[in-house]
């Protein structure tokens, strides 16, 4: 097969020969002699030919097949090294682009440039940013060629053609090379400086330690950018950092002096923040721990609304207010457990709901012993205590209808207890979650914290992404079963709740999940119309009724 091949090409050489030289006979017939193109093109048949070039069998229409298809990109369109690759034309292309140089001089070559731009720049009496610029333009070429060299081992030892050679190709040991780039960072953390980007000094300072840890100038310009950016612990830890290397090195040691005070008041802070969290984590696992021993299940809702900055705006700025708005100024409350003086036993936060009124109630300890009825009576006293005018002192009560005796109570059932066990359960986005673990419980939590500012700014930052990443793969597995958002589950069925039950026996209740860790009860007046219209919606599948004595 091979010498089949082999035999056909040698064919067509010769016979590109016997045509080029019936065209060359034919160029010198031409009264005119033949013209500068037949030159040329003599030159390049004979260039083929001395070559070997010329399609073998099969090659001119496999080239054709690969031009025409639909995913093929030309390597001079490529836009990305992995479309380069598939052109198969990356070698030759990079050959072409780097004609005449290699990455070894180029290293040096840019690193001078860059150095000779900072030093133009110091001299500018006018302070031209502009050299500063070109400056960092020039390291980030160096640095580009830098990554692109392949280390020498430690133990090579070159021969003499390549010693000779390493005036125009440079070799380095991986040791140099890293000390090098290292270099190459720091001075464009230099010139970024001059140009008080502190972002990207602290950027170029971080990567030219991660080649070298003993570069003691990028110490002292990362704990600059520090500074600069009022990162007061991350500033005293790269001071540290220097004058491990050089304990004696003024410029840092003035600095030291400079952030003493800002750099101990931080650690302190960050110290502090770290035993509150111990604590948090610890009261999240006694919660935990109680939860799963009394069979009481917990459950989150998305901390967030949206995957994305610009949402709702596709949406006019008219989105309907959340249906668990009255959640989110209390998300983050635990319950907790009282003190042996007081009983020992536990208080929830709870959550009075009034959809006919759009209000609510939050009672930030509720014991678990305590009856529904007297907190009820509390708040919505009967007649007896509204005086003569027999009118409520709530505001937004106009018709005088929240009266203990007066109001129904029902929690919503968020998960039945056949489903709660089905972990692959799909659960649409604007839905109650179950817990399934600790960890979870604890990610929500701290995940909630975090939104309300507790943690700083960056902290919130960091919780949103990962609460919108969350939200978008409840959407997208939700998208995936049923087509779209729009097909939303049914309506969640209900449970009455008889005042005269404690709150202990309301969340042992096989059906309920707590959700955010804030038990949510829904009030309504007896002869309310939208009392009527809830129950039309919510299906009513059971009561909560007192324990006989």
């Amino acid at each position: 097969m091979g010498e089949s091949k082999d035999s056909a090409k040698d064919a067509l050489l010769e016979k590109m020969k016997a045509t080029k030289e019936k065209w060359d006979a034919e160029a010198d017939a031409s009264p005119d002699g033949p013209d500068e193109t037949d030159a040329l093109l003599s030159q390049a048949i004979s260039m083929a030919i001395d070559q070997g070039k010329g399609w073998a069998p099969g090659e001119r229409d496999k080239y054709l097949e690969m031009l025409l298809d639909d995913d093929y990109i030309p390597p001079l369109f490529a836009s990305s090294k992995e479309e380069l690759d598939n052109s198969g034309l990356a070698e030759a292309f990079s050959t072409l682009h780097n004609e005449g140089e290699t990455p070894g001089k180029n290293i040096l070559d840019f690193k001078k440039k860059g150095d000779d731009s900072i030093a133009l720049g110091r001299k500018n009496v006018v302070k031209n940013m502009s050299y500063y610029r070109d400056a960092v333009n020039h390291y980030y070429e160096a640095y580009h060629w830098a990554c692109r060299i392949t280390a020498k081992e430690e133990d090579f030892v070159p021969t003499p053609e390549e010693l000779l050679a390493a005036e125009d190709d440079p070799y380095f040991s991986r040791q140099e090379l890293d000390a090098l780039t290292s270099v190459i960072c720091s001075n464009c953390a230099l010139a970024h400086m001059c140009l008080k980007n502190w972002g990207f000094v602290r950027d170029e300072c971080k990567k030219a330690v991660d080649y070298n840890s003993k570069n003691l100038k990028a110490w002292y310009r990362l704990a600059k950018a520090y500074q600069m950016l009022q990162c007061w612990e991350e500033a005293g830890n790269a001071i540290d950092s220097g004058l491990e290397i050089e304990t004696d090195n003024k410029e840092l040691l003035q600095l030291q002096k400079q952030l003493d005070e800002k750099v101990r008041k931080a650690r302190l802070q960050r110290q502090q923040r770290e035993r509150a969290r111990a604590e948090r984590s610890s009261r999240i696992k006694e919660v935990w721990r109680y939860c799963k021993d009394e069979n009481i299940a917990l459950g989150r809702l998305p901390l967030v609304a949206t995957v994305k900055d610009d949402e709702d705006e596709d949406e006019g700025g008219d989105a309907m207010e959340h249906r668990w708005h009255h959640h989110y100024p209390h998300t983050g409350q635990l319950p907790k457990r009282l003190s042996q003086s007081d009983g020992g036993g536990w208080t929830w936060p709870v959550l009075f709901v009034y959809p006919s009124h759009r209000q609510s109630d939050f009672i930030a300890e509720f014991g678990e012993d305590e009856l529904i009825a007297i907190r009820m009576a509390q708040m919505f006293p009967e007649y007896e205590g509204y005086g003569d005018a027999g009118e409520t002192e709530i505001t937004w009560d106009f018709n005088n209808e929240f009266r203990c005796s007066n109001l129904a109570v029902y929690f919503e059932v968020h998960c039945l207890e056949e489903e709660c066990s089905d972990k692959r359960l799909v659960i649409h986005p604007d839905s109650v979650e179950r817990l399934i673990d600790q960890g979870s419980a604890m990610r929500f939590y701290e995940s909630s914290r975090a939104l309300k500012g507790d943690e700083g700014p960056e902290m919130t930052t960091v919780a949103r992404c990962l609460e919108r990443k969350h939200l978008h793969h409840q959407r997208k597995a939700w998208i995936k079963k049923h087509g779209s958002l729009w097909a939303k589950p049914d309506p969640c069925p209900v449970v009455q709740v008889h005042p005269g039950v404690t709150l202990e026996q309301v969340l042992r209740h096989k059906n309920l999940v707590v959700p955010n860790f804030l038990l949510t009860f829904v009030l309504f007046p007896m002869e309310h119309p939208a009392h009527k219209e809830f129950l039309k919606e919510h299906k009513c599948i059971g009561i909560v009724e007192p324990k006989e004595a």
